[in-house]
């Protein structure tokens, strides 16, 4: 193939774009509850060794193509958009109000804000620090998200607390910080309850993200469990407003299974957001698109999902790749990472539909012939066959998932 002049890349992409086919319109798009993050969106490249590989993108541009995509919520850091210095101030109001503008113009609503509460140096120490005016910013600025997000109709804020940790054992006490912690959560509670009094509107719904690793060297709160923890400890004045918003990638970087942790947020009546992405256990936060690395394992967990009617929001939390163009954002990544979403979510229809997967988990449950329970060898040969529908089981999902099950073979 001779080198592709630079002015026919984009038309070369486009064209291997319609070649992929399977793409589902803007309207189908639009009927799921799929998020799209400023920041994700916005994200130039750049990383602790990476310098920015793309040109800055503001909200009016992202809520716009958005809305060509046919996605048809947004959300937002408050720092995204609204620059730290002018949080709380004229400028704010502002900008919120051109964000309501662009919104409206091109029919996205506004489903979650959340509070940069890690990148700038006054979160060095976390924003539980030991400092009470550190504190006290902290409390104004998750007090002023939950003012944004009623600004803007939002029904969730969120909050990850990045640098919720320590660098050297001994330098905080651990039991104090998660407190102090706790402190802003209930400023924020409190702060939320007053507004959407005055507002008529619902309360937020207050979710917690955790992640295992970075960006201190110990996290406090490392993990969703460790979040549900800390929700029911007591230190909290008002639980009941609070959830959790895991992050798929977040779960198995520690090695943990996404879908168990969902399981147990589900079970505790906790499970309230979801980002979604994909990556790899026991690596550093990559956020690579929905699908791309574990697609057997989404299949899975969309089951879990639509198996206990979870009808929250599924923000795309992921970076397109360092090597994507500026058009390359929405012309490939963020539509085809859509549409992976909806295809793995539909087949996860079928799976609970599939008459082989549940003639098989029926008998599982079913168990053997009546024996003594008592006796153990009885218990074991009653139900020894059955056990290998585990395998069957699994087997069929991959059928589902590669078509196989609608017919598809592979000469040989």
């Amino acid at each position: 193939m001779k080198p592709v002049p630079s002015s026919k890349q984009q038309a070369l992409v486009s064209r291997l774009m319609k070649a992929c086919g399977g793409a589902y319109s803007p309207e189908t798009r639009r009927k799921y509850y799929i998020s799209g993050p400023q920041w994700a969106a916005a994200y130039q490249g750049q990383a602790l060794f990476h310098a920015p590989t793309r040109q800055p993108v503001g909200f009016e541009d992202v809520i716009r193509e958005y809305a060509k995509i046919g996605i048809g919520y947004w959300t937002t850091h408050d720092t995204d958009v609204i620059p730290t210095e002018a949080l709380g101030k004229d400028e704010q109001g502002s900008i919120v109000d051109r964000i309501g503008k662009s919104l409206k113009k091109h029919g996205l609503k506004c489903s979650m804000v959340t509070t940069e509460t890690f990148f700038h140096a006054v979160w060095a120490a976390s924003p539980a620090a030991e400092s009470p005016q550190v504190r006290e910013y902290a409390a104004f600025r998750v007090k002023n998200t939950v003012e944004v997000g009623h600004e803007l109709g939002a029904q969730f804020a969120v909050y990850w607390p990045g640098s919720l940790g320590y660098y050297t054992q001994g330098a905080v006490e651990e039991t104090e910080t998660l407190k102090w912690y706790a402190g802003a959560l209930n400023a924020a509670c409190e702060h939320d309850i007053a507004v959407a009094k005055k507002k008529h509107r619902p309360t937020l719904k207050h979710c917690l993200e955790a992640k295992p690793f970075e960006p201190q060297a110990e996290i406090l709160l490392p993990t969703s469990d460790a979040m549900l923890a800390f929700i029911f400890s007591g230190v909290l004045t008002h639980p009941e407003m609070v959830g959790l918003n895991p992050e798929y990638l977040h779960e198995l970087m520690w090695g943990g299974a996404p879908r168990a942790a969902l399981a147990r947020a589900l079970l505790a009546g906790k499970l309230w957001h979801f980002d979604i992405n994909d990556g790899y256990r026991l690596k550093h936060d990559v956020d690579i698109a929905v699908g791309l690395v574990n697609p057997l394992d989404w299949l899975n967990v969309l089951v879990l999902l639509r198996s206990h009617n979870y009808n929250g929001p599924f923000n795309l939390d992921y970076k397109p790749p360092r090597t994507t163009s500026n058009s390359g954002v929405f012309a490939v990544s963020f539509p085809t990472a859509v549409d992976r979403f909806i295809t793995l979510w539909e087949m996860a229809g079928d799976v609970l539909a599939d008459p082989i997967i549940k003639d098989a988990t029926d008998a599982l449950k079913a168990g053997g012939e009546p024996v003594d329970v008592r006796d153990a060898e009885a218990v074991t040969a009653a139900h020894r066959e059955l056990l290998s529908l585990h395998e069957l089981v699994g087997h069929r999902l991959f059928q589902i998932l590669i078509g196989a099950h609608r017919g598809r073979t592979y000469s040989v």
